[in-house]
């Protein structure tokens, strides 16, 4: 089983990896293969609402999303991490998810489990949380959680390692999402499948 986790930071190695690093020790512990995917710092379009991803489960603009798309597969779970910034998610990792999630809009994520993570100096951080998590409960995706709101606070990767309280928020989070893995394999093992889905009905507002 494997865990892939979205380093949303245009600090590859900042506060947010910092966190990322805590949940993947408790993985790896867990016997969980993990994998830190960073967005990087180039430009990262948003969605363009073109359609193209509906025909091919791929989006137009060939980029990290597409990269992680492929990557997205092969991976059980997935852990998804922001700083904070305006009280919201960072924007790279925002336009990053609008485009992977909408392309996955035929199933890829349904059942794998996900969490949300944000790291902030100060304020903001349940914002941006909720945030993250409107991206996993339209696609059902069961939400791990953890004993607090999963949030580190720190303005530079030592500040953080010094929120101990976080840390350890982000060790349960590890463990709990492999137990949870570890639930569903056995489910599967013991023949318990998916529910069969309905056929989708859109309803518009304004008719």
């Amino acid at each position: 089983m494997k865990v892939l986790l979205v380093n949303g930071s245009p600090h590859e190695e900042g506060c947010t990896y910092t966190a990322l690093l805590e949940i993947v020790g408790a993985l790896e512990k867990n016997g969980i293969e993990t994998e830190i995917f960073h967005i990087g710092v180039k430009p990262i379009s948003g969605c363009m609402d073109c359609g193209q991803c509906i025909k091919d489960c791929l989006c137009v603009v060939n980029d990290c999303v597409n990269e992680f798309i492929a990557k997205s597969k092969k991976a059980d779970g997935f852990i998804f991490g922001s700083p904070v910034h305006y009280a919201a998610a960072s924007g790279g990792l925002t336009a990053f998810m609008d485009r992977a999630f909408f392309s996955s809009r035929g199933g890829a994520f349904r059942g794998k489990p996900a969490a949300a993570i944000v790291s902030c100096r100060r304020g903001g951080a349940t914002a941006a949380f909720d945030q993250l998590n409107k991206y996993f409960s339209i696609s059902q995706m069961p939400i791990v959680t953890s004993q607090y709101w999963n949030m580190v606070h720190g303005f530079v990767p030592d500040e953080v390692r010094k929120d101990l309280e976080g840390l350890q928020i982000m060790r349960t989070l590890g463990n709990n999402m492999a137990w949870l893995l570890k639930c569903i394999q056995a489910g599967k093992a013991a023949g318990i499948d998916m529910p069969e889905p309905e056929k989708r009905i859109t309803t518009s507002f304004i008719r």
